[in-house]
């Protein structure tokens, strides 16, 4: 059957996240996201898609990235927002994602494709991670953990159902490395401050270091006043070097290549840590396969790899994985509890240990309902699914209540167990079949999962409809067939008839 933390919605919406190679510039990454553009028009049909946004690089302000949950992390990178028209079919959008995941990367083999989630259902489900599944290396040991990330990429990579595999932190961006001569820099009057200010203000315009504002005299409104070299104007390494260094204390003007080494290099160009220490997080997605199973498809992979971790390192698996089994845990313990708490309340309003005993027989028949119910329709045990489980029990229970306790007056009345549950099944029959039926057509609109979002609450109504269908025929004749069982074999005195009542 297998296991999900909730259903997936078809919200008609899919959120791409296309990555050119590490360090292409903006102007050129815009014209790889045309071309990926062009190539979504060819698989998807113009009726069929209703718009197409693109998000290409980091905001001008590194405050707005704490208000996405984007894995965006340079000018190479960036997201495709495509909504689907109302004329797609249930479940298509997964279809075109799945066509999308095969035949983008073979157009464009230099290029890093990933689906993000992009209903708000997922995203909150996900609680701000990129992906279901994230696998962390913790630990100051980077260069070693780089390398154990690698191989659990490698090895999720082969495990059927799992897509989307990738290390989000790029640690292998270009750089240019400008190392100073202090002391050649010190006898013309320049600090190692004054150099990296004056190179700073010539790329990124002096609104990072000194910013200076503009208050217009009729409107009152301020403007930012920024200096910075125009970009076409550093096309070289040469044009570079050319750059002028400025100080209070220096007399005479300097170019940057007076006084540095320009070295090329790489570096990280996403740094990520978790409760202060380094991480490496490797991202996944599941296709066509439960969550479940991939889940212990992880947790064998995390197994082999754990002994190879440096001292003082480890591996944290989160996601929905994590908040699937601490949801599953407590529902499971719930509904023990909840079971053992009817059964005990029970016992005090019957005043008998076994009575409560034959009545909670119905519940193997809704727990074998539910099950074939959700394996006819193919859905897997999730959240919503367990809920329709208990308020399937519940109305299972009842209906058991009613058919002992009026077995129990036929008993008062001086008949034996056997016809005592037979005359309680045949005539509960109207009631029990009343009460299972008006609960069964009530979730059925929600069984059918009608509408946009209607595959969230879809399970609900299936476990009730498959536990209450068997519970009920489970109520009918095995409940009786134990009670006479049960309460023919005991030798005790005839129960005193409840004058009272039966007037």
């Amino acid at each position: 059957m297998g296991q999900d933390f909730f259903p997936r919605v078809d919200a008609g919406q899919l959120r791409l996240h296309v990555r050119a190679p590490v360090g292409t510039r903006l102007e050129t990454t815009e014209e790889l996201f045309a071309r990926v553009e062009d190539r979504i028009r060819q698989i998807i049909p113009p009726h069929k898609l209703d718009t197409i946004l693109d998000n290409i690089g980091l905001p001008v302000l590194p405050i707005n990235m704490a208000y996405t949950d984007s894995a965006t992390i340079g000018s190479s990178d960036g997201e495709i927002l495509i909504s689907l028209s109302k004329a797609r079919k249930r479940g298509e959008t997964w279809e075109y994602a799945r066509r999308l995941r095969e035949e983008l990367p073979a157009s464009f083999p230099e290029m890093t494709f990933f689906f993000r989630s992009a209903d708000m259902v997922s995203q909150i489900l996900n609680f701000g991670i990129p992906a279901p599944i994230d696998i962390q290396v913790i630990g100051r040991n980077v260069s070693v953990n780089h390398r154990i990330a690698r191989e659990i990429e490698r090895q999720l990579r082969g495990v059927p159902g799992v897509v989307d595999v990738r290390l989000h932190q790029v640690l292998d961006a270009p750089v240019l490395r400008v190392n100073v001569d202090r002391a050649r820099a010190s006898e013309l009057g320049l600090t190692q401050r004054d150099v990296a200010s004056s190179v700073l203000v010539s790329l990124s315009s002096s609104g990072q270091v000194s910013p200076n504002y503009w208050l217009h005299p009729a409107t009152g409104v301020s403007y930012l006043i920024a200096v910075q070299t125009p970009e076409h104007r550093v096309d070289s390494m040469e044009a570079l070097r050319s750059t002028p260094l400025a100080a209070a204390r220096s007399s005479t003007p300097q170019l940057l290549g007076n006084l540095v080494e320009v070295e090329r290099g790489v570096t990280g160009q996403a740094i990520s840590h978790y409760n202060v220490q380094p991480v490496l997080d490797v991202y996944a997605d599941v296709q066509d396969r439960d969550l479940g199973s991939v889940a212990r498809e992880v947790d064998r992979i995390v197994e082999q790899v754990r002994p190879k971790l440096p001292r003082g390192s480890f591996i944290q698996v989160r996601g929905q994985i994590q908040t699937m089994r601490e949801s599953f845990g407590g529902l499971a313990g719930g509904l023990v509890l909840a079971v053992l708490l009817v059964y005990l309340i029970m016992v005090v309003n019957f005043q008998s240990w076994l009575d409560p005993f034959i009545i909670l027989l119905a519940l193997p028949g809704a727990l074998s309902g539910i099950i074939w119910a959700l394996y006819v329709t193919g859905t897997t045990i999730n959240v919503p699914s367990l809920m329709g489980a208990i308020m399937s029990i519940g109305v299972a229970t009842a209906n058991s209540i009613l058919l002992v306790t009026f077995a129990n007056q036929q008993r008062a009345q001086g008949m034996d167990a056997t016809q005592a549950a037979l005359s309680a099944g045949l005539i509960r029959l109207r009631p029990v079949l009343m009460t299972a039926l008006a609960m069964i057509l009530g979730m059925l609109p929600m069984s059918l999962g009608l509408g946009e979002g209607g595959e969230q609450n879809a399970p609900i109504g299936r476990a009730v409809i498959g536990g209450l269908i068997v519970a009920t025929f489970a109520t009918l004749f095995f409940v009786p067939v134990a009670y006479s069982y049960f309460r023919g074999r005991q030798k005790e005195a005839p129960l005193e008839p409840d004058w009272e009542l039966l007037q």
